[in-house]
């Protein structure tokens, strides 16, 4: 029998009620060059992490899927997101032994992980 794969996340996407609004809120909140049209096409960003990025199940109350994205200054990050009509939903804490995260909703209620560079 062959060997199996890892079958990495290669694409994510963000559905919206208000593209264009979500799709201003996300190039001025990460500085992310987003293409026009139906289907707003944009990179993975600039120096991601490695090995590459890690991922986990848990439980909620609802189902969803978060984004965690990495950024070098979580209080600017955070200060940013409520300047461009998102919310705070999670102050910046350590995780033990771990990276210091916060989490952000855009404006539409999504919710963004962020992660201290």
């Amino acid at each position: 029998m062959e060997a199996d794969w890892a079958r990495p996340v290669v694409h994510w996407e963000i559905q919206a009620q208000d593209p264009a609004k979500i799709r201003d809120f996300y190039a001025a909140m990460f500085n992310w060059t987003i293409g026009d049209g139906p289907i707003m096409r944009f990179g993975a960003g600039v120096g991601p992490p490695e090995p590459g990025p890690g991922g986990h199940i848990s439980s909620a109350a609802t189902s969803r899927v978060v984004v965690h994205i990495q950024v070098r200054d979580l209080r600017e990050s955070l200060e940013r997101a409520a300047a461009l009509g998102g919310s705070i939903l999670r102050e910046p804490f350590q995780i033990p032994g771990g990276a210091t995260i916060a989490a952000i909703l855009d404006p539409e209620g999504n919710q963004v992980g962020l992660v201290q560079q």
